[in-house]
């Protein structure tokens, strides 16, 4: 599975990583990005099957990511991000965004939350 990591804090995205490792998900293929643009630059090169995306980010935010990617391709992406008011979460799934995972998380909120886009 070949993932992208967006996040504009390099702390953020090792966390991101390191907790999905320790979900299970060790053998996924993970490419950092920066920012929302570097990320969708990313994602049309590589066709992966997820994008994990913070909300808020210079130069494109999470959901203007998610608009961009869902006006020309049908590249999945999810949120990892600070802010999960009932809003944003509402947002997010009018968007066409998989989920939305607020921080914290733990590794079992991973698993509960990406396993059932898996199958």
């Amino acid at each position: 599975m070949r993932v992208i990591v967006a996040d504009d804090s390099k702390v953020m995205r090792q966390i991101v990583i390191r907790t999905l490792r320790q979900a299970g998900y060790g053998d996924w293929e993970v490419t950092e990005a920066t920012n929302g643009a570097e990320a969708l630059e990313l994602a049309l090169a590589q066709q992966p099957d997820l994008v994990l995306s913070d909300w808020n980010m210079p130069e494109m935010t999470g959901i203007e990511l998610l608009r961009r990617l869902n006006a020309g391709t049908d590249i999945p992406l999810g949120f990892v991000t600070s802010e999960g008011s009932q809003q944003m979460r509402e947002l997010a799934q009018s968007e066409g965004a998989l989920f939305l995972i607020a921080k914290p998380f733990t590794p079992d909120a991973f698993r509960s939350t990406i396993d059932p886009f898996l199958a």
